[in-house]
């Protein structure tokens, strides 16, 4: 088993399933439980959550308000962490950018459900509002409902609605907010084929940092990402540095915190 993730849990996992060569960060509390215990690249930066003091400390400063984020050097992004431990195995660690392609039969089926817009001429922009790991990774629902509008002035797009079964509620009041303007909600309603399916028709996807914006960089959509409490150098979509993709930071001192909530006032978000 190759562990990308640097947690005990995933660790624990693997040795009570008795897996008999296990590859790993090695480190800490885990080191036991690996066989191989992997040295981390030189310079490697690991993701740290803030403590709730530390953000309130950072934002309350006289000079909180024009103190930018934190920024991490070239070369931190997790790829090259997960490639130092599958080189441990001998595999190639020349990164290469990740590439998915769509079903035929999910495709086809996306065709048909979309084909009046498709045949419309109009261009699908993706909107995906929602994000598994908490609110704090979301963008405000009202900026999406702005830019929307906005790009349906300048270019009569149709907008696709992505999320899961949870973001169906969410995805509703976008859909409310965007009331007028050509819109499709597939929230809920496809499997991860037809997800993929569904993100390889749209021209550009406006998503937070999320599942959908990996998918969508993987199969070759251009992604536009408001990233507030995590960190584009770090888990950014594609290869580090994709021109093809717009990665929009919103200025915090306290950001990256990778919180699920914000405990102040959401800033990095709301500057965006």
């Amino acid at each position: 088993a190759v562990i990308f993730p640097n947690s005990l849990r995933s660790a624990l996992e693997t040795w009570w399933a008795g897996i008999p060569r296990r590859v790993g960060l090695g480190g800490g509390l885990r080191s036991w439980l690996l066989t191989d215990g992997v040295r981390p690249v030189p310079g490697a930066v690991r993701m740290r959550k803030r403590t709730q003091a530390e953000v309130q400390r950072l934002t309350t400063t006289p000079t909180s308000i024009t103190a930018p984020r934190t920024a991490y050097p070239t070369g931190s992004h997790q790829l090259h962490h997960y490639l130092r431990l599958v080189g441990h195995l001998g595999a190639n660690t020349e990164p290469v950018p990740p590439r998915l392609a769509a079903g035929t039969t999910a495709s086809q089926a996306m065709s048909t459900r979309l084909g009046a817009v498709l045949t419309s001429g109009k261009p699908l922009i993706g909107l995906n509002a929602g994000a598994e790991y908490g609110p704090a990774k979301r963008w405000p629902l009202d900026r999406f409902a702005g830019a929307a509008r906005l790009l349906s002035e300048r270019t009569g797009c149709h907008f696709v609605l992505f999320g899961g079964p949870a973001d169906i509620p969410l995805a509703g009041e976008l859909t409310h907010r965007l009331q007028g303007l050509s819109v499709t909600s597939l929230a809920g309603q496809t499997t991860l084929a037809e997800l993929m399916a569904a993100l390889a028709l749209c021209r550009v996807v406006i998503t937070n940092d999320t599942g959908p914006m990996h998918l969508a960089a993987a199969l070759g959509v251009p992604v536009v990402v408001p990233f507030g409490s995590t960190s584009p150098e770090l888990t950014g979509p594609g290869l580090p540095g994709d021109p093809r993709h717009h990665l929009l930071l919103g200025e915090a001192p306290c950001a990256p915190c990778f919180l699920r909530h914000c405990p102040v006032d959401f800033r990095c978000m709301q500057s965006i």
